[in-house]
């Protein structure tokens, strides 16, 4: 019988060789696996999904890949492959696909929406021109778009990464100027931008056609946004990069980088962009565009304006919605758009559970005392105060100890040393919230007196200093950062594992940038998962928002006091619209009152009195399809899992009850989130075969403890079949099973552990039944026996 493997080697290989296939620059990528396969939750614990890898991926160039091919065993149809080849060709974002049994050939085209049966695979050039056509471009500028990338060999682009870059530059080499890619918090925008400028400047492409590398401008409106970048990330650039400042220009350089603030016009200034000709840049990459830059109404509009003729490439993690009308108005459809549900289906990005925790205050509201003065001797309003209130108008500082305090137990509980972000809502309040938890933990700061910081605007390079260590993956300190703003994006902490949300966010687009701040995966780090505590209903308010993409692994609405007792109370709170500009709220000072008349901004009163109880602790897990969140347990939906993989106890039966098959059902199972150790403790039946709890779950039949299945086992005539020593060693294997399961049946182990091993070696008790292939036989018989009915 001819397998899939031999097709591979002995087929299709060879037919792909003899059309060029496998002659440089081209070449054959067998067995390439993409994606990284989904962290799931089972039993508590994360683990990895089964991972999408192709058969062979063509490539006509190295950074240029063309096709996919699905392979099939020589008996069967190519037909059976054409639906994988499908969905990898759409995943991969190729034209081309081809299902093959090494003698029939079925080319796929997606554009076409065509089918057809080939004589042979099509060549390179043959594709290539296909494609080319289709792109409409011309043959001199299509070349342009197979410059080679910069190679890393240490960090190669995924694969939607490189869809990204390949879309841009056939884009712009077709002509378009104004240009989108919507890629999600965590996918690499950086990295994907460098490489679009690496092989736009290796090519010497410019707006005019000349033969001279290109200027580019890379815009942003945080100086963190900016640096990392220049500094990192495009350092293979070396002399050519240049920051834009006061004081800071140059006209003889081709990568610049910018603020938005550095170069726009002010009450000082007209705009530093002006001592730039309108058609100086060729390429201007704006990073997170959806934050201002494309509104008409914006200062920061006139720089875009003032380059137009440029192309302008917008990156941002937004999709489409009403926050980002204007960003899809000037940039047109995005070319690409890879979210954060496919991120962390694909397991590149760390997926979460989220921890929802209600003080009494948040649940209730609260109302000062009548003729109740804050800490500066001013009456407070006498008025119902909401979570949308507090530390905007009211700022309550036994609210935050309260909210230090859980958080300081949920690190004791889980790991002190897990990075955290705490976002606050302005940076008065990160100030409170630092010195509450400094408090708290007393312990570890004396150990470390970074182990609690403030970074916001205020802190300048020692907040920035802080960052930086927060962000090395090999410093254990700071442990836990407080701020406001700033970090809500651009920073990349791949060992960040919790985000806690102390302030509400009230847009989709910042909310995910928030939590963008965990997605990064580090497994060498034990960074798989991270966790949300949401103090303010802002998660739990997200997650049902029907244009969130990237459902959670897992819930937890926890509403605790201050002593961590839990109380059975759930609330949702609405949300206020969070416009400030980034680290520009309202921040008073503890020692002064804010300044009230003079700035204009709304009066914010301190209370500083009164105690705060966290008050439930209700538990929402993922469903094993990553669909939604469900108050089921465990128990409830095992049932319905299972019949979806069998359609009968007795097709469920002739899977379990032979021991080389019964790993796989297991791996199935676990791969829909069900764990057999945590769903025998959940329905509290430790002593069950697994196989009778599913099946009592999935099709109501009876529940049968392993001691009642080996009783009726010894009542059969098995044990008749044999002699003496063989019988007390199946007698032996069946007190083994009755202990502890299935698994104590397996061979070669069952042999090695007490008391079966008390028979000799395994040789020697192979020899008892006749020699190992009878005794192998004489286990199936036994498993057969145990599962007959």
């Amino acid at each position: 019988m001819i397998t899939e493997a031999d097709t591979c080697r002995k087929l299709i290989v060879p037919r792909l060789q003899a059309a060029g296939w496998d002659d440089a620059p081209c070449a054959i990528q067998e067995q390439r696996t993409f994606t990284d396969g989904r962290v799931m939750f089972v039993g508590g614990a994360p683990r990895r999904g089964q991972k999408k890898r192709a058969d062979y991926i063509l490539r006509y160039r190295p950074d240029y890949p063309i096709a996919v091919i699905e392979a099939k065993a020589g008996y069967r149809s190519a037909q059976d492959g054409v639906q994988q080849a499908r969905d990898y060709a759409e995943v991969l974002g190729l034209r081309f696909a081809y299902a093959s049994n090494g003698h029939e050939i079925i080319e796929i085209d997606m554009v076409a929406g065509t089918e057809a049966v080939r004589a042979d695979f099509p060549s390179p050039d043959e594709l290539w021109q296909r494609l080319r056509e289709g792109l409409d471009l011309p043959e001199p500028v299509a070349d342009r778009v197979l410059e080679p990338g910069f190679p890393d060999a240490e960090r190669p682009l995924r694969y939607y990464q490189e869809i990204s870059v390949n879309r841009t530059l056939e884009a712009i080499h077709g002509g378009r100027r104004r240009l989108l890619l919507n890629l999600c918090t965590g996918a690499g925008k950086t990295a994907v931008a460098f490489q679009i400028c690496w092989r736009l400047w290796s090519a010497s492409w410019n707006k005019r056609g000349d033969h001279r590398r290109p200027k580019i401008l890379f815009l942003a409106d945080r100086n963190i946004l900016v640096d990392d970048p220049k500094d990192k990330t495009f350092i293979p650039f070396g002399d050519a990069r240049w920051k834009l400042g006061a004081g800071a220009v140059s006209h003889g350089r081709d990568i610049y980088f910018s603020t938005y603030q550095a170069i726009a016009a002010d009450e000082r200034r007209p705009g530093l962009y002006r001592e730039f000709a309108r058609d100086f840049f060729d390429l201007i990459v704006i990073d997170e565009c959806h934050r201002g830059s494309a509104r008409s109404d914006s200062s920061w509009r006139e720089i875009l304006e003032w380059f137009e003729p440029a192309y302008q490439l917008g990156m941002t993690a937004t999709p489409l919605r009403e926050e980002s009308r204007d960003t899809y108005r000037y940039f047109g459809d995005a070319l690409y758009t890879y979210s954060l549900a496919q991120g962390i289906a694909d397991g590149f990005l760390a997926p979460y559970r989220v921890h929802r925790i209600v003080t009494d205050l948040d649940a209730v509201g609260w109302r000062p005392s009548a003729g109740e003065l804050d800490r500066f001797g001013r009456a407070v309003p006498d008025e119902e105060y909401q979570t949308r209130d507090f530390e905007r108008t009211v700022a309550l500082r036994a609210r935050t100890e309260a909210i230090a305090r859980h958080l300081t137990d949920f690190l004791k509980n889980t790991d002190r040393y897990a990075k955290t972000i705490v976002f606050c809502v302005d940076q008065d309040h990160a100030s409170e919230m630092r010195a509450a938890l400094v408090r708290l933990n007393a312990d570890m700061v004396a150990r470390h007196p970074d182990y609690v910081a403030r970074v916001t605007a205020d802190e300048g390079d020692i907040g920035k200093a802080m960052l930086g260590r927060f962000q090395d993956v090999e410093a254990d300190t700071p442990v836990i950062l407080t701020t406001s703003q700033l970090l809500t994006t651009g920073v990349d902490a791949p060992t960040c594992k919790n985000v806690v949300l102390a302030r509400v966010v009230g847009s989709m687009a910042e909310f995910k940038q928030i939590i963008g701040r965990g997605t990064r995966m580090r497994e060498d780090y034990g960074k798989l998962w991270f966790s949300i505590l949401d103090y303010t209903g802002t998660a739990t308010e997200k997650f049902a928002d029907p244009s969130f993409d990237g459902e959670p692994s897992a819930e937890t609405m926890t509403e605790i006091d201050d002593t961590g007792e839990i109380v059975t109370t759930e609330t949702v709170e609405e949300e206020a619209p969070d416009n400030e500009a980034p680290d520009q709220q309202p921040n008073g000072s503890a020692d002064v009152p804010p300044d009230d008349e003079d700035d204009g901004l709304p009066r914010k009163f301190y209370v500083d009195g009164g105690e705060v109880e966290v008050v439930a602790h209700m538990v929402y897990d993922l469903d094993a399809d990553g669909k939604r969140l469900t108050c089921r347990k465990l128990t409830d939906w095992t049932g319905e899992r299972v019949r979806t993989l069998f359609a009968t106890p007795a097709a469920f039966r002739a899977e379990w009850a032979m021991p080389d098959k019964r790993g796989a059902v297991i791996d199935a199972l676990a791969e829909r989130g069900i764990d057999l150790h945590a769903l025998a403790q959940e329905a509290e039946r430790p002593e069950d075969d697994p196989f009778d709890l599913i099946c009592h779950l999935a099709w109501n039949a009876p529940l049968t403890t392993r001691a009642e299945r080996a009783r009726r086992v010894r009542d059969t005539d098995l044990f008749s079949k044999f002699g003496d020593d063989a019988r007390a060693i199946l007698d032996a294997l069946l007190d083994r099973y009755a202990g502890g399961g299935a698994e104590e049946l397996v061979l070669p182990q069952a042999l090695k552990v007490q008391p079966v091993s008390d028979f000799g070696n395994p040789s020697e008790i192979a020899r008892r039944f006749g020699g190992p292939k009878a005794m192998r036989q004489a286990v199936d018989a036994l498993n057969q026996a145990l599962y007959a009915a």
